[in-house]
Formats: structure tokens, sequence, C-alpha cells
């Protein structure tokens, strides 16, 4: 439309309107009253209408790879911030680069270059794709795509702007950024990262020479939260805690090396599977309930046991058995079994300490040499089922009366044998008679309420308490 309009006619063209020819490697910015209010695409021409208002044009020449002048980007950046709608604005890439913020710029996922801190950039996207990336310092990893791209494609720029570190396969890298340990590098780490002001270097850690952390490093891995940084990578360290009264086993690949004393000691697990296994070297408990075992006479009966054990070997303990626990838990089991099914009810019922003694001498001669030891066990309960309690209850109950009966028997007995005697004094003692006639006119006059006494005290007692000897 504009070519036609300048071609059939020029001079009406001319004098109401302005045209604005811009090249395949410029801009230009339009501004009325002083004032931007447009970008112009490269490669177009435009015509305006010529108006009241004061109007100017600015070319600007695109530098390589479409960027901006600096002092152009830094006056659109200023316009775009205070007035949004400016044409045509949105077709240019516009940031500034503050303090501790570092840049990268990729044309069409190629990337170009690095852009310094406290820089304004902008570019003109055509028919190319610019995307900015854009970095806190105070993160100085480099993600390994943008680190890669830049050893590829900007290696001058990466003396510049950037820390590479690198370990061999056999070693660990501690990152230090001003003395503080901030990184742990995995064995055949290499990473780039940004320099941001901070004294950055790297210690080298020989696998080969051994698992385990000195007391320098252990220092600074604890209490992580009173630092100002986490420590990136500990996830390849084993920290082992071993509270006092316990001991800890250390495994490497799956072969127990050594047994550990109270107190915190850490172990590298890169090329390597690497355990600890704490266990408490005090007297425990442990119970065995719900056994129900038939005894010989086919009585079934349920055991609740209860032992006290410890350690006496650790090490024994754990290279004869994966679980010496549960190795006790079994002999304990088949102690009981050994002791009441060769047994009848009775025999138990008569010699209650023999299950102890028969688990106790099981679990001795079983145990002789895998590290751990009973100190004391015993019976808790043994139940017995519900027709059984019944009838045991019966026999008590039966046990029990007839030995009721034969006290009550040998009572009687006795106050026989003490009333015959009684009266074998009497019978040649006038004075032990009397007296007896005398207790017992006491316990008659107890049971009457009112006497009458007619003839004097001789008349009531010979009248109503007569004991004659035997002639």
């Amino acid at each position: 439309m504009t070519e036609q309009l300048l071609n059939f006619y020029p001079d009406i063209v001319k004098q109401y309107c302005y045209l604005v020819d811009v090249a395949d490697n410029e801009i230009a910015l339009r501004y009325e009253q002083q004032k931007l209010v447009e970008v112009i695409l490269p490669a177009t021409k435009t015509l305006y209408w010529n108006s009241y208002k004061s109007h100017s044009i600015k070319k600007v020449l695109l530098q390589q790879d479409y960027e901006l002048p600096t002092e152009i980007a830094n006056e659109l950046l200023e316009a775009k911030n205070t007035n949004t709608t400016i044409t045509h604005i949105d077709k240019l890439v516009l940031h500034h680069f503050i303090h501790e913020q570092i840049g990268t710029l990729f044309v069409d996922n190629q990337l170009i270059k690095i852009i310094a801190p406290e820089t304004v950039v902008g570019y003109y996207q055509f028919k190319h794709t610019i995307v900015l990336g854009k970095f806190n310092l105070r993160e100085s990893r480099i993600d390994d795509r943008i680190a890669n791209a830049i050893e590829q494609r900007a290696p001058q720029q990466l003396l510049q702007f950037c820390v590479a570190m690198e370990v061999g396969a056999n070693e660990v890298g501690l990152r230090y950024e001003n003395d503080l340990l901030v990184e742990i590098l995995s064995p055949g780490t290499k990473r780039l990262y940004w320099q941001n002001g901070d004294k950055q270097h790297i210690t080298k850690v020989d696998l080969n020479q051994g698992y385990t952390l000195s007391n320098e490093i252990i220092e600074q891995l604890l209490q992580p939260e009173l630092r100002q940084k986490n420590i990136i990578g500990n996830s390849g360290i084993l920290i082992a805690q071993v509270p006092a009264y316990y001991v800890g086993i250390l495994k490497v690949n799956g072969k127990i090396e050594q047994l550990l004393t109270a107190g915190i000691t850490a172990y590298w697990r890169f090329n390597r599977e690497i355990s600890v296994d704490v266990v408490d070297m005090r007297l425990q408990t442990l119970e065995v309930t719900g056994q129900e075992i038939l005894t010989k006479d086919k009585v079934n009966l349920r055991i609740n046991l209860v032992a006290n054990w410890h350690y006496t070997d650790v090490l024994t303990a754990f290279e004869k058995t994966a679980t010496p626990v549960e190795l006790l838990y079994r002999e304990l089991q088949f102690g009981l079994r050994e002791a009441i099914g060769t047994r009848t009810l009775d025999e138990l019922l008569e010699n209650k300490n023999i299950i102890d003694e028969v688990v106790t001498k099981h679990v001795q001669i079983r145990l002789d040499g895998f590290g751990l030891t009973t100190v004391s066990l015993g019976v808790k309960d043994i139940i017995l089922p519900g027709d059984m309690k019944s009838i045991l209850s019966q026999v008590v109950e039966a046990e029990k009366s007839a030995q009721a009966n034969v006290i009550r028997r040998r009572e009687e007995t006795s106050a026989t044998r003490s009333l015959l005697n009684t009266a074998k004094v009497m019978e040649n003692n006038p004075v032990a008679l009397r007296l007896k006639e005398m207790e017992t006119l006491e316990r008659i006059a107890e049971r009457i309420d009112k006497i009458s006494v007619v003839g004097g005290l001789d008349q009531v007692l010979h009248g109503l308490i007569n004991i004659q000897p035997k002639m």
C-alpha cells in the first residue's frame, strides 16, 4: 500500500505525510512531542500523517546478533517501564542486570556470550529466537547445561566469569567459599561456578587412603542450622552417632570391620556400601507371650515367659547370626516346649520352678559361644483352659474341705480329752467340784434377767446345780 501511494500520488503523499524507511540492519524510534511512541521494525517503509504534533525519527543501527547500543537499550528500558503502550516494544528483549546478577545470551538455542553484572542490554528478535538467562551470583553453581555451553561456545569468557573445579574418579572434593565449607563434590565431578567476589577453592580427599572423615570435617558438618550456608552434597556422607551405653557395628560392603564406642564418627559412602548398626549393651528384657503348649497328659497351657539378657560379645553375636534377639526368642520357645511337653500337669503344679530350671539350662547350652547370655528368666503366667480351671477349682475345694474336716475332728477330740481330764480332777477333789458348780451357776445367771433368792445362796446353788461325784 505504501509503495502504491508513493508511485501514484507522490506529491499528495509529500504534502500530507512523511515517510520512514528502515533498512534491514536497523530499527527506527518514532517520537511525538519528544515522547517515544513506536519502535519501527527493520526492512519496513511506513507513511505517517503530518499532524499538529511535533515528531521526530531516530534510526538505530543494529550491532552483531541484533544487539542494540547500550545507550539506546537504556532509553528503551526506561521508556518501557514508564509507558506500556509503545508500539512494537514487545519485539525487543530488554533487561538490566543488577550488581549480583549475571546473564547468558542464547540465540536460536546457541550460547553467544555471558553478560556481566550491572549491564543494560537490548536485542531485536528478527527471524531469531533470543533468550536471556538471568542468574543470581549468590547461587554460584552453574547448571550443567549452561556450563557445557560455556565451555564449548565461550571458552574465553569462562576464565573471566567462571571458576572450574574437577575431581577424579577416586577423589572427593571439598569446595570452600571464604574458607567455609559449602559443597561436597562426588567422585568424577566436573563443574563451573560463577565468580561472585568470594574466595573459592577446592580441597581433594583421596578415597583410596581410607573412608573415615577427619574430626575437622565432622565439626563443619554438625549443626548445619547454625551455619550461614547449608552444605550441598552431604548425602554422600554417613554420620554415625553412638549414644552412651551403646556400641556401633561398622559394616563396609556387607562385612563387619570394627566396633565403635560412644561418640560421633563419619564415613565416605562413595564407591562403597557402608552402614552402622547401633546396639544397646545394657540389660534388656525379652517377653515370650502367648505360647500354647500341650503337656504330656494333653492339657493345653498358655505360657508367658520373661527373660533378662545382655550381650557379652557383640561382634561374635552378629558374626554368627544376623538377628541375635530372634535367636534368643526361638531358643526360649524351644526351651518352653521341652519343659512342658515332657511333663504332666500335676508334675508342673507340684514343682513350679521346673519350667524356669529347664528353660535356663536349655538356653545356656544353646547360646554358648553366641555372644549373649541370660541373667534371669521366669514364667510370668500359666493360663489354663476354661474347663480345666473349673475342674482344678473343684479339686482344690475338695482338698480344702477335707483338710477342714480333719482339723475339726482333731479339735473335737482335743476338747473331749480336756473334758475327761477335768472330770477326773473333780472326782477326787471337792473344792474343784465346788468351783465348777460356781462357774456353771455364773453362766446360767448371765442368761437370766432376774433371780429371787429364798433360803440363802446354798438353796439357789443346790436347787439349780448339783454335780454328784460318781459312787
